[in-house]
């Protein structure tokens, strides 16, 4: 059974790494390695020789047993070849293409990555999206650490209501609040700057604000009771008891906040209307408009970007996957 599950693992981790790979290949051929030979993994062009001027692709045929090295002249009816030897190219043969083995050699285009980030300013893309993601993040981090503490030890009448409320806009499509908090931001004048992607993170949000209350709910109530005995108030409880135990929550929330901040957009197209403060995903996706027949330059660029996302979860994937299991105590 165990077997079974592993083998059953395993297919599906290749089947998800695909597609990967393929984005991985292309990034690494031109445009006319992606033409002739799609489907490949390995970046490869075909080897060729000149004749007469001209240039045409080399085979290894078998010719009475012997193999050698010809050029395809042309193609023939009935999926056959003309071969010639480049030294006696007047003497052909004709054969069978798939018999046939063309010769091709690795041909790895790295330059297709500053190529691609060149020719847009993902530099500054870059920036504005660290930017957004960072700041948010502490201020999300901040401001759902507060409230997730107060709903998860503190008690007043209602308090289970006003969670309720909380957890209700969860169901809120933000198509529905667009255009209000749009017309708010253009009144106060942050349209077409980065605030009204950093300043919300520092209102507390209901998705984060119930993860962390659930992490902090598996906390032992008598670490707050001995922390009042030796004087703590409940901001120093916070921060001295319970903000140490809640390392992984809080590490599993700020990723998942940070892929978020990250691959936005929706509203950084909404809001940001100047090149000079796009974040990455709508440069890229402008990118792709604009180079739609340049895959090459697409991948590269692609790859790029989500390089960040993966490095940071493979540095944290052991303190992120105790985080998101809610397992709040250590003995």
């Amino acid at each position: 059974m165990k077997l079974a599950t592993t083998l059953l693992l395993a297919a599906g981790a290749v089947v998800i790494l695909v597609p990967f790979l393929f984005m991985i290949s292309m990034a690494l051929k031109d445009a006319t390695q992606i033409r002739s030979d799609p489907l490949s993994l390995i970046p490869r062009s075909p080897i060729t020789t000149v004749i007469n001027g001209e240039t045409y692709p080399l085979y290894k045929v078998n010719i009475d047993g012997v193999v050698q090295e010809m050029a395809l002249m042309k193609n023939a009816p009935g999926k056959k070849g003309i071969f010639a030897n480049p030294a006696t190219p007047e003497q052909t043969y004709t054969l069978l293409l798939a018999e046939q083995k063309p010769l091709s050699r690795i041909e790895i285009h790295l330059e297709n990555f500053p190529t691609a980030l060149t020719t847009q300013p993902f530099g500054t893309y870059f920036i504005n999206t660290m930017i957004i993601t960072i700041v948010g993040g502490f201020g999300m981090l901040l401001s759902c650490t507060f409230v997730a503490y107060g709903f998860s030890r503190f008690r007043a009448r209602w308090l289970n209501v006003l969670f309720l409320l909380l957890l209700s806009t969860i169901m809120l499509p933000s198509q529905v609040r667009l255009i209000p908090i749009y017309v708010l931001f253009q009144k106060i004048g942050w349209i077409d700057t980065l605030l009204p992607l950093i300043v919300p993170a520092f209102f507390a949000n209901a998705y984060d604000v119930f993860m962390l209350r659930q992490f902090f709910m598996t906390i032992p109530f008598e670490l707050d009771d001995q922390a009042k005995i030796d004087g703590a108030n409940p901001i120093q409880t916070m921060f001295y008891v319970m903000l140490p135990q809640a390392r992984p929550a809080l590490l599993a929330v700020a990723i998942f906040h940070f892929l978020y901040a990250w691959n936005d957009f929706y509203e950084p197209l909404i809001f940001l209307h100047t090149q000079s403060h796009w974040t990455m995903a709508v440069g890229l996706q402008t990118f792709n408009a604009l180079y739609t027949t340049n895959t090459h330059l697409i991948m590269a660029a692609t790859i790029v970007i989500i390089i960040p996302p993966i490095v940071l979860f493979f540095m944290a994937q052991r303190v992120f996957t105790q985080g998101v299991v809610f397992r709040g105590f250590k003995g």
